[in-house]
């Protein structure tokens, strides 16, 4: 943890360092359950102990961190529970971006969609895990982007990490892969004709079948 490859630029210190600590526990380099070593954490990214406090809180917040008595900030385990309760949220806000960035979407920026929809069938296609997920995200954000609600956004980036916790921690089926790569280019074709209605009902219908497969996985 004493790689100083970590440090952070003090002038974007709170969030970027939200967003390291973020990016660590969805992936899973902080465990669920897992004690958080503040002072190893203080180290790794070159802080004092204030700014990681402030940001432990936002993660709190987040849900993503938890404070148990006498053990201190632990990650947080991800049930069925909390997904059912943040995928409706979730499904509401992203089906409203969607409707947002038809109204604002300019066509350099549909080209900028129809070539992350490219990578994201060539990376199903070759069964690339990583590259599926992280270009899965880029298309979602880019739809948050251009939106152009910096509220909804911050709302949706609060509640987007447990539903990537969740994701890393389940083996969703190669079937899903390619039901969610129809589904984004369903909801592309409703972007590149400007019909809001459509892009708000496909992407609704989206983040509830994602509901319903990891509901799936953790029956199983």
């Amino acid at each position: 943890m004493n790689d100083q490859s970590f440090a952070i630029e003090r002038r974007t210190l709170h969030d970027e360092l939200v967003d390291r600590l973020r990016e660590m526990i969805v992936t899973g380099q902080l465990a669920p359950g897992a004690k958080i070593q503040e002072q190893a954490l203080c180290d790794a990214f070159d802080v004092s102990r204030t700014p990681m406090r402030e940001a432990l809180r936002s993660l709190s917040a987040e849900g993503l961190i938890e404070h148990v008595p006498h053990r201190g900030a632990t990650v947080k385990p991800i049930t069925l529970q909390d997904l059912e309760d943040a995928f409706p949220v979730i499904a509401t806000l992203e089906g409203l971006a969607g409707r947002m960035a038809a109204e604002r979407i300019t066509d350099d920026e549909i080209g900028e969609a129809r070539q992350l929809q490219d990578d994201l069938e060539r990376h199903c296609k070759a069964e690339e895990l990583p590259g599926y997920f992280a270009t899965n995200e880029r298309i979602h954000r880019l739809i948050w982007r251009v939106a152009a609600n910096p509220v909804l956004e911050r709302m949706l980036r609060s509640l987007d990490g447990r539903v990537r916790q969740a994701r890393c921690l389940v083996n969703l089926s190669r079937e899903r892969w390619w039901e969610a790569v129809d589904e984004h280019r369903e909801i592309l074709g409703h972007l590149a004709r400007r019909d809001g209605d459509a892009v708000e009902e496909a992407l609704t219908r989206h983040i509830e079948h994602k509901l319903a497969a990891l509901r799936k996985q953790y029956a199983g």
